[in-house]
């Protein structure tokens, strides 16, 4: 239980702190309103670090779907506890977008765009194109898992690792996530969605439900293929 305790305030503190970034550069009267991409990268980035430091001797820190199923898919995690994981994952991801909207609660009604305000809670397309944004998705999350892979093999100084892994989330979402707005994480992606499909948010629109299967099946299938790719060529 105290595993999935930490995946859930984990997950939770990784939304509050990541989609925190993205309505504070969005949402109108923000003191960050208008900042760039780089603001939202580090920002994401740092989520990442603090949360892994908050759920990591704990449960590993998975805080993410697509860890979680890959290395069980690799033999490298208990099946057993994926149910539970995966579960505390998805309600922490919905918690920390809930925050998020009662922490910028007066700013939502200033904002005129439906479009950004989604764009808080969950990912979209620079350009939609099913297969490209599926490669996308994919792709990011593939290059993660095979980094955590990476940093697992290596030794660091007490208490590094997290940073090292924040830093690769920067990495990615400036190298690879202008296409798609960087998931990589189906939690991160469908629990913000869920909440953003709840909650009384002044002007929204849709929560974009046919988009949604893209950054939940990509980031699987590319964490799986990313564990089972390292296993074989680097751990064989």
């Amino acid at each position: 239980m105290e595993a999935y305790i930490a995946e859930f305030f984990g997950t939770a503190l990784l939304i509050l702190l990541g989609d925190g970034v993205v309505a504070g550069v969005l949402l109108k009267g923000s003191k960050v309103e208008g900042s760039n991409w780089w603001v939202i990268a580090s920002g994401w980035g740092l989520a990442v670090t603090f949360a892994v430091y908050l759920a990591g001797m704990a449960s590993g820190a998975h805080i993410n779907p697509a860890v979680t199923l890959g290395l069980a898919a690799g033999g490298a995690f208990d099946w057993a506890l994926v149910p539970g994981y995966l579960l505390a994952q998805l309600l922490g991801a919905m918690l920390g977008a809930t925050l998020v909207w009662l922490h910028y609660y007066p700013h939502w009604k200033g904002t005129r765009d439906a479009d950004a305000k989604l764009g808080i809670f969950c990912t979209a397309p620079a350009i939609r194109h099913a297969p490209s944004n599926f490669f996308s998705e994919f792709l990011g999350t593939f290059i993660l898992l095979l980094g955590i892979m990476a940093l697992g093999a290596n030794k660091f100084s007490d208490g590094l690792n997290p940073m090292a892994v924040g830093a690769l989330v920067v990495a990615i979402g400036v190298s690879l996530g202008g296409t798609t707005g960087y998931a990589i994480n189906p939690a991160r992606d469908l629990g913000p969605r869920i909440a953003h499909a709840i909650l009384p948010i002044p002007g929204k629109r849709d929560s974009d439900w046919s988009y949604a299967w893209v950054p939940v099946v990509g980031p699987i299938l590319g964490g799986i293929a990313a564990v089972l790719f390292y296993q074989l060529v680097f751990a064989s």
